[in-house]
């Protein structure tokens, strides 16, 4: 089994073309499923909220997002092959979705980012079958009424891939919490993916995000919005490291 333990949950120690393969046969298994990809933001929280921890008990794949989790996976001599963010899985979906002829649902990001997201994705890949979009409104998670509607948008579109760009770890949550209402072979939790395939938001050039630096990048793009995160709440994985 490809599952080992880390710090305070369980990864999935697997290549990008395994993770690929795992999705596939998910997606042909047909019985609802969902992945999340832990980075030091989760593993944190992972720490104080329960229901975040239910989370993960649950998920299907948890595939390890970011090279500080690697570093620290080596540290512990324990290590992890390969990082694999939501950013780089998913458009390795969209190519095995292009090949296989699977239909995706984009669900997150403001007003009009999905569709155009959808946009870009649809010429990039040969034959990409993007079935519907949909930006919820913001504090959606509160309102039933709007969970409904989504939930009715998704089933209705029949897709065979959900990739859900809400935030963490209200994305997680969500696909947790109504994964037996979404009748979807696959739901990927895939954070700022919509964003970054829509080019409303640049990722971090390559060399940043091999070498652990893509935080700083996003730090510097967005301080306001990144700074709570990354200097004070994410710290708290020194005291995680130590304490497993």
């Amino acid at each position: 089994m490809s599952r080992i333990k880390f710090l305070n949950t369980y990864v999935d120690n697997l290549t990008m073309d395994e993770a690929i393969n795992k999705i596939d046969e998910l997606i042909i298994n047909k019985k609802p499923s969902y992945v999340v990809t832990p980075n030091v933001d989760h593993i944190v929280k992972l720490e104080d909220d329960r229901e975040f921890v239910e989370v993960y008990k649950e998920a299907d794949l948890i595939l390890t997002d970011g090279m500080p989790l690697i570093w620290i996976s080596k540290l512990k001599k324990n290590p992890i092959i390969e990082k694999i963010s939501g950013s780089d899985l998913f458009p390795e979906v969209c190519k095995l979705a292009s090949k296989k002829g699977y239909k995706i649902f984009l669900l997150g990001a403001a007003e009009g980012v999905a569709a155009k997201a959808a946009e870009n994705l649809i010429s990039k890949y040969d034959k990409l079958n993007i079935v519907g979009t949909y930006s919820p409104s913001y504090g959606f998670e509160k309102d039933q009424l709007e969970i409904k509607k989504i939930i009715g948008r998704v089933n209705e579109a029949n897709p065979d891939i959900l990739a859900v760009g809400l935030g963490a770890p209200k994305q997680e949550k969500f696909l947790y919490m109504y994964r037996k209402q979404l009748n979807v072979p696959v739901s990927l939790a895939i954070g700022a993916s919509i964003d970054f395939e829509a080019g409303n938001i640049k990722r971090a050039p390559e060399w940043m995000q091999r070498s652990g630096l893509e935080w700083a990048y996003r730090l510097g793009k967005e301080p306001k919005r990144m700074f709570k995160r990354y200097l004070v709440d994410d710290m708290k994985i020194f005291k995680l490291i130590f304490k497993y």
